[in-house]
């Protein structure tokens, strides 16, 4: 049998930005990442959410807190019919919180200063109440915990680090017995604060990964050679008198980036008269929340906050509000601000003010999405436009080092070798870097034998990659079951635990097969609750059975049937006549107790197999016993009394109470009889509705009423033989008649009947 696993970029399918990907398998759909693409706005920026019913997705795993992997959450989930589970890392739903309440900020801003119809909410994607309602619904996951869901596909999923940024996690899901590994962007390099991500251990290999490929084949300086070119870049910059802007998002690169330069500056004393500026009016709560969860940083961080917190810096002035059009910049100055991609923000409006000025300069430190402004400039074009719409001239340095803490093609490779996944599936990259990954990756796996090679493929958006799986039979053996039985004089002993503990192939085992969300195990009884979580436990069944017959007749059919009966009897008596007698079969798992009450045989068993069969044979033999001709002859005892003759002068029944008595017994039989009584003569007259009869024509009769009239007449007064005659169109009925009223004469008096005539009219 064959199971098809479909997988759907909802986003970033040979694109970087809106995040989100569709996995469905085995009735289960669980949605990766709900991002918004920075370089659109509004519904425009959303994935493509018409691809999927939301009310039929029941888990959304969220990587991390970036715009491009998490800003169209609330929409998603307030706004659709999504009725399924959210989970995240603690820090990442800290972080959301603030990122999602500064962005439905800006998109206000941008409605406000938009075009003429400023009352449509499509840019407005959600309000403040649905990000509340929103973050109200998440569910948290640490590092190594498994989510079981408990859904009969099997899915469960634990979380593993991914060095991104604070938070960031890999998600390995199990679904219908299979494995996917979902990285999420990652980074394989350990920086001032978090630590590189981690490689999925103790797993075998996933039969699927789905991989990022941001930078597809480039290869990364060293860290000290960017660290080296960032901060001389800003160095030549401000001592040059000009002002740096360098445009971050508030969190994530952010916090590397203000480590390095407060570091860089306490280093160099002729630098720390010029100010750095962190603005952005979120910096505090930021910074906060990575205090919060230094713990979860590298161990430089941990080793920090004991002596003091690494993230107050020396020479970094936070500026929760700024004033572009009013903020003193006469002077060199380095300024971090948001937006990462100056699209809109502090950032572009610094960038306005300064980009015509050759003395200042433009230092990007992350990864520039397509149609966006950071994108644009990294071309130094002589012009670019306003956010006001005039076009000016790019005089200013515009330069770019990578922080972006993605891996690069040399990292993903070895990640993706280690990792050993039977398919391979390529997301969150341009088409032409995505192209040239494939093909790197294809030629190295081209060392390798046919069989062993992934299959590799980069879906661009809305394009189904299909996998197909045959569905595994295999159990796991556990607890007892897995050591080698002790007869094995070749297994392996281990002496402290005093047990034989290396089965070897070919050893039987018996044991308990129990499947649970597509997985099996076989484990002995006593190991049951251990592994688990059933337990053994038993049935017993009492059956009462009608029973008239001698106790004599039960013990001689139930020896005749069975081998090794035994019988005991109690010291006291019941309300039969001969006291209590248990009969025990099948090592006293079936018993039969006659004689206990009047009238009734008792069967009790433990329900098994077995033991259901035996209770079932024994139950038809007290029904036989009491009821077969051999049973009657064995144990009947002849009738002593005698029927008492009637003579001249004994009161006698008269005729009329033998013709009562037969209308009665019409009555009971047929709804309308009436009767006429003359002497030693009764008429009785049977009345039927036929409903849809047919008539003598041939003709369908909707409502014909039958009658039939039966005659008894008695020869004389004293004698009891009568004639019976039956007159009726009806040849049924009549027999009927008949047949009652000489049921009834044979079994209620001697009545002889001399003649028995129906006449047809």
């Amino acid at each position: 049998m064959e199971d098809i696993m479909t997988i759907t970029p909802l986003g970033s399918g040979q694109e970087v930005g809106r995040s989100c990907h569709l996995l469905t398998f085995r009735s289960t759909t669980i949605l990766l990442d709900c991002g918004i693409h920075p370089g659109y706005d509004g519904m425009a920026g959303l994935p493509f959410f018409d691809r999927v019913d939301p009310e039929q997705v029941d888990v959304l795993l969220i990587t991390h807190f970036h715009l491009d992997h998490a800003a169209s959450l609330p929409y998603f989930t307030e706004r659709t019919g999504f009725k399924g589970r959210i989970f995240m890392t603690h820090p990442t739903k800290a972080v959301i919180r603030l990122l999602l309440g500064d962005y439905l900020k800006l998109m206000m801003m941008k409605k406000g200063s938009g075009g003429a119809d400023k009352d449509d909410n499509q840019d407005v994607l959600y309000t403040e109440a649905d990000l509340q309602s929103c973050v109200d619904k998440i569910e948290l996951i640490d590092y190594h915990q498994t989510i079981d869901l408990n859904l009969p596909s099997g899915l469960k999923f634990h979380a593993l680090n991914a060095g991104h940024v604070l938070g960031a996690a890999m998600f390995f899901i199990e679904v219908g017995g299979r494995s996917v590994l979902y990285t999420g962007d990652y980074s394989m390099e350990e920086d001032r604060h978090l630590m590189a991500a981690e490689l999925p251990k103790y797993h075998a290999s996933p039969d699927l990964l789905i991989v990022e490929s941001t930078y597809g084949v480039q290869v990364h300086a060293s860290r000290a050679e960017r660290e080296a070119r960032f901060t001389g870049t800003i160095e030549r910059i401000v001592t040059g008198g000009g002002r740096c802007l360098i445009p971050v998002f508030a969190l994530g690169r952010a916090q590397e980036l203000l480590l390095i330069l407060d570091e860089y500056w306490q280093e160099h004393p002729h630098l720390q008269s010029i100010p750095i500026y962190y603005a952005s009016k979120m910096a505090s709560r930021a910074l906060r929340v990575y205090q919060t969860y230094a713990n979860m940083m590298n161990a430089r961080i941990r080793a920090q906050m004991d002596l003091g917190n690494p993230f107050h810096f020396s020479h970094i002035r936070n500026l929760k509000s700024i004033d572009v059009n009013n903020f003193d910049d006469r002077g060199p100055s380095v300024v971090f601000a948001s937006p990462g991609m100056l699209q809109s923000g502090v950032s572009r409006q610094l960038f306005d003010r300064w980009a015509g000025d050759p003395k200042n300069g433009v230092m990007l430190a992350g990864y520039a999405v397509e149609h966006t402004l950071a994108k644009e400039i990294m071309s130094q074009p002589k012009e670019v436009v306003t956010l006001e719409g005039r076009r000016q001239p790019l005089n200013c340095l515009v330069d770019y080092v990578s922080f972006s803490a993605h891996v690069d093609f040399v990292q993903n490779r070895d990640f993706i070798t280690s990792v050993n996944p039977r398919n391979i599936i390529l997301v969150h990259g341009a088409k032409e870097e995505m192209g040239r990954l494939k093909g790197a990756l294809m030629l190295h796996y081209n060392k390798l034998p046919e069989n062993k090679r992934p299959t590799i493929a980069m879906p661009p958006n809305e394009v189904d990659v299909k996998l197909i799986f045959t569905r595994r039979r295999s159990a796991k053996v556990m607890g007892k079951l897995a050591e080698a039985p002790v007869e094995d004089e070749d297994a392996m002993v281990d002496e402290s635990r005093g047990k034989v503990v290396e089965p070897r192939e070919g050893d039987p085992v018996r044991g308990i097969l129990v499947t649970q969300q597509n997985s099996s195990k076989i484990v002995a009884p006593e190991d049951l609750s251990t592994y688990t979580p059933l337990r053994v436990g038993s049935v017993s069944s009492r059956l009462h059975v009608p029973f008239v017959g001698k106790i004599e007749t039960l013990r001689l059919f139930l020896n005749e049937m069975f081998r090794g009966v035994d019988e005991s009897t109690a010291d006291f008596t019941g309300d039969g006549d001969d006291g209590v007698v248990t009969f025990i079969m099948h090592g006293g798992q079936v018993q039969v107790i006659a004689g206990k009450t009047k009238g009734v045989a008792t069967v009790e068993w433990d329900c098994s197999p077995v033991g259901d069969v035996i209770a079932d044979s024994v139950v038809a033999l007290i029904m036989h016993a009491q009821s077969s001709a051999a049973s009657i002859r064995l144990t009947g005892r002849p009738c002593s009394h005698r029927r008492k003759k009637l003579r001249e002068g004994d009161d006698q029944p008269s005729m009329e109470e033998h013709l009562r008595a037969l209308h009665q017994a019409l009555s009971d039989q047929f709804l309308s009889v009436e009767a006429t009584y003359e002497a030693r003569k009764g008429t009785f007259e049977v009345k039927l509705d036929a409903k849809g009869g047919v008539n003598d024509e041939g003709g369908e009769e909707s409502n014909n009423e039958v009658v039939c009239t039966a005659t008894v007449e008695f020869e004389d007064d004293l004698d009891a033989t009568a004639k019976i005659t039956v007159e009726c169109k009806d040849e049924k009925l009549a027999g009927n008649v008949r047949e009652c009223l000489q049921n009834v004469a044979a079994a209620s008096a001697p009545i002889s009947i001399v003649d028995n005539n129906i006449h047809f009219i």
